[in-house]
């Protein structure tokens, strides 16, 4: 079942479904340095950590909302080897936080972070291999 956030304003009400919320914050995601793709939430259950394409990025991003409805995101991501994971997750945390107030106006009480991979980039393994 896919939840949607209800905005108001003066022209009426606008609702945004969760999914495009993840679309949304998985592309903002992936313009960060360091970032190889989205990985997905359900990576006991599918066995292996799978790049996610686009299209599946809700299988990689969670929206929710805490007691308070305050607004959640939960991203499982796959981090480039050889940068610093620290760096590059509170580089995404701060684009996201960034590109949903510029494009939705919403403002997240928290984006968590899951590191579930390391991954050399195709550039990478060719640079290695010269």
């Amino acid at each position: 079942m896919t939840m949607s956030i209800a905005l108001n304003n003066s022209y009426g009400q606008i609702d945004i479904s969760t999914d495009v919320i993840a679309k949304i914050v998985g592309g903002a995601a992936l313009d960060c340095y360091g970032i190889v793709g989205m990985a997905s939430k359900n990576q006991l259950k599918d066995g292996f950590t799978e790049l996610l394409k686009k299209d599946n990025f809700s299988r990689g991003v969670i929206v929710h909302f805490d007691d308070n409805q305050n607004l959640m995101v939960d991203m499982y991501i796959i981090v480039s080897y050889g940068t610093k994971i620290s760096e590059v997750a509170v580089n995404v945390q701060n684009k996201v936080k960034e590109t949903l107030n510029a494009m939705l106006g919403l403002d997240a009480a928290a984006i968590n972070i899951f590191v579930q991979g390391v991954r050399m980039t195709s550039e990478e393994t060719l640079t290695e291999e010269e």
